[in-house]
């Protein structure tokens, strides 16, 4: 299997390489050049089994090929459960908060991690990685790949604008992990890391590699709890699932559209945005106009310019296409925070504020369209993580999880420094 750049056919790399080097050479992320037509046969409910059979046709050929079993169980030792909410029978919730940082990147930077150490033994020099991140990549990369020998990482995350237990979990690391407070929103966070990929200098003093979304090896495993939630779904009901997903950089959402590629049971796909509405008005207009991302409670998802769009673009090259694909919509703070109310006194349950845009989003879509089929609720985040907008709109405290507790038994250690590729290079 070789996977191209999405903005150069003809630059190709195999599995491993692909996911070392995170960005394409010319700027581009990777993509499949085939997608496999997929008959699983594994357990619904044993993510590692799912995701071993996912993801043996993508390392096919590739040095890595025979350890996927290995990386898989190493990886996906933590449930991803469907929970029922209401009465209605057609709705559920795919929690994807039961691991180490209590977020959905726990997958991906798992899997990423278990990949990269086995390719990086006995490397000359360390393996240097830049993840800029909105609030919980950097937490699950810094968690993953810590005291992993042979491998560095720099954290770059907005002064200021991610949530105190996010910016604890950000910072609480040390030994080979580096935490940098950028002056600037995401979106420059995300640039610094592009920059730097193009940067003469950098490359030719590191080996370089990305742990975003925009990492091929990211975003692969998370398309298994699509994978296995639709299929238990499909095996239990006979219907396709629709999912309602909260959407930043769009990598979840593009996990959920290449399992639909792959042949797994899945109808519609709603992406779910805060108040930064580039993708809404781009499938709305027509015209891609990126633009400075807005704070919102929803914090991870503040994004004005989203990476994934491209690879979203290189299967749906238009806005009428991508339409027809998926829908999008965007969901105010105040909105958010009624649903976090509303949902509690309707479900019993606690939405993190990114999870309760999902939920708002499904609300809004007619009677008729929630009535159609199996509906899933993408919980991206253990509310928690966000206990300081959460608990004064339900009135009482939040359990703390064992796994973030711990962190606060740490302590914190950060850099700050200026949204320049300047002061980056200055301190790696």
């Amino acid at each position: 299997m070789q996977f191209a750049s999405t903005r150069n056919p003809q630059l190709q790399a195999g599995f491993s390489a692909a996911v070392t080097q995170g960005l394409a050479p010319d700027g581009g992320l990777y993509i499949p050049t085939r997608w496999p037509s997929l008959q699983l046969t594994a357990d619904a409910g044993d993510l590692a089994q799912v995701s071993q059979q996912l993801l043996e046709p993508f390392a096919e050929g590739d040095p890595i090929a025979g350890q996927i079993p290995a990386v898989t169980r190493e990886a996906f030792d933590f449930p991803a459960p469907l929970v029922p909410l209401g009465d209605t029978g057609n709705l559920s919730v795919l929690e994807l908060f039961h691991g180490p940082t209590a977020a959905f990147k726990d997958f991906g930077a798992r899997f990423l991690a278990a990949v990269l150490t086995r390719l990086r033994r006995g490397a000359a020099r360390p393996l240097q990685i830049l993840v800029a991140t909105s609030g919980d990549t950097g937490g699950a990369v810094a968690a993953a790949f810590h005291r992993q020998p042979g491998i560095e990482v720099t954290v770059l995350f907005p002064k200021g604008r991610v949530s105190p237990t996010q910016e604890r979990q950000l910072t609480c690391w040390g030994d080979n992990v580096r935490s940098l407070a950028v002056a600037g929103r995401f979106d420059d966070c995300q640039r610094l890391v592009k920059e730097a990929f193009a940067d003469a200098e950098l490359k030719q003093r590191f080996e370089l590699s990305s742990a975003n979304s925009i990492n091929l090896g990211r975003l692969l495993p998370q398309a298994a709890y699509y994978w296995a939630s639709s299929l238990a779904i499909w095996r239990a009901r006979g219907e396709r699932a629709s999912y309602v997903i909260p959407s930043g950089n769009l990598g979840n959402a593009t996990a959920c559209v290449w399992a639909r590629q792959m042949g797994a049971p899945i109808d519609a796909i709603v992406l779910a945005h805060n108040a930064n509405r580039t993708v809404p008005d781009f499938m709305e207009q027509g015209e891609l106009r990126p633009r400075p991302s807005l704070a919102t409670l929803s914090s991870a998802m503040d994004v004005g310019n989203p990476s994934n769009l491209e690879r979203l673009l290189a299967l749906f090259p238009d806005a009428a296409r991508l339409r027809g694909a998926v829908t999008a919509v965007s969901i105010d703070d105040e909105a958010t925070r009624e649903r976090i109310r509303t949902d509690l006194r309707q479900y019993g349950h606690v939405w993190c504020p990114h999870t309760a845009v999902a939920a708002e989003a499904f609300a809004r879509l007619s009677p008729v369209q929630r009535a159609r089929g199996a509906w899933v609720l993408v919980a991206t985040a253990h509310p928690a993580k966000f206990r300081e907008t959460v608990e004064p709109l339900i009135g009482k405290p939040l359990s703390m999880p064992s796994n973030l507790a711990k962190l606060f038994e740490r302590p914190s250690n950060f850099r700050e420094i200026a949204a320049t590729l300047t002061e980056l290079k200055r301190v790696l």
